[in-house]
């Protein structure tokens, strides 16, 4: 689980990857990184090669100034596999990460073996109101003050006193703050409020593959989702389900948003479960044109 960087563009891009066998592409969520993945990566690693970037803007990637649009990260990943020297691979998309995977399936179908998404983002209005107040022109004025050592520092302390009588927040609540932390740093908390207003405004995600899902049916398609989410609602899966026929649905009972967090195990087993029942897709821009007539 070594991390490694790759120049893309001239920018640095930080990575991990292991494994061997047919490749599996790990895209993180809003404010993670490849280190989200950790818990699944070795048990990923006994029959698939993953690569696991850290977005554009995220980790310990380059957050230059730019795009942080769907279309711009779709675009990034393309652009990583060609440095990569990888022409194709199942995309695992969470969150964001979802959406990402979704335009990146739209726009380079020839890249895309199998979709795989996970509790994803672009699948209706729906999403926790924290990141709607969040995505609030005029919220990034105060970021500076609310996203300081200082306000980290005491949260951190009184989360210890907390623990000390046996009091520990859920998983979900742990890794919303370890994403919470990352923006302390000026460029990853700027790049956030781009990525974020690219996708989220007040009224809730405003960006939707809906409609575009039809064009899905040819890739073997799993949508995962934790029963319980509580950022994104489980409906959203059922109705993505819907619009993409002969696709499959693991809910995950007991879980929430993060769900290879929770119960790693059994979420690497169902990808590499689904990876070896399946056919890789093998598309190209002129079937999805043939799709839309």
């Amino acid at each position: 689980m070594n991390r490694h960087t790759v120049n893309v563009h001239g920018h640095q891009v930080s990575y991990r990857t292991g494994g061997s066998g047919p490749v599996v592409l790990l895209v993180h969520g809003m404010a993670g990184s490849s280190t989200s993945w950790s818990p699944i990566l070795d048990d990923l690693a006994t029959e698939v090669t993953y690569l696991a970037p850290d977005l554009p803007g995220h980790g310990l990637s380059a957050k230059p100034r730019g795009d942080y649009s769907l279309g711009a990260q779709a675009g990034f990943l393309r652009d990583f596999m060609i440095a990569m020297e990888c022409d194709h691979a199942t995309v695992v998309g969470t969150s964001l990460g979802g959406g990402i995977a979704m335009q990146f399936a739209y726009q380079h179908p020839e890249r895309v073996e199998r979709l795989i998404l996970v509790g994803a983002g672009g699948l209706g209005e729906e999403v926790m109101p924290l990141l709607r107040v969040l995505a609030v022109p005029g919220v990034d004025v105060v970021m500076p003050i609310v996203f300081q050592p200082i306000v980290q520092n005491a949260i951190e302390a009184l989360t210890g006193i907390f623990a000390g009588f046996g009091l520990k927040p859920d998983l979900t609540t742990r890794e919303l703050w370890r994403s919470y932390k990352s923006l302390v740093d000026p460029e990853t908390r700027t790049a956030f409020v781009h990525t974020l207003r690219a996708v989220i405004d007040l009224k809730g995600q405003r960006v939707s593959a809906m409609d575009k899902l039809y064009l899905a049916q040819d890739v073997p398609t799993l949508v995962i989702w934790g029963e319980d989410d509580p950022i994104i609602p489980v409906a959203h899966a059922h109705a993505a389900i819907e619009a993409m026929p002969g696709s499959q649905l693991e809910i995950m009972e007991g879980c929430g948003h993060f769900p290879y967090l929770e119960d790693p195990k059994h979420f690497a087993q169902v990808i590499l479960d689904f990876v070896e029942s399946t056919e890789p897709a093998s598309l190209t821009p002129e079937d999805l044109v043939r799709r839309m007539d």
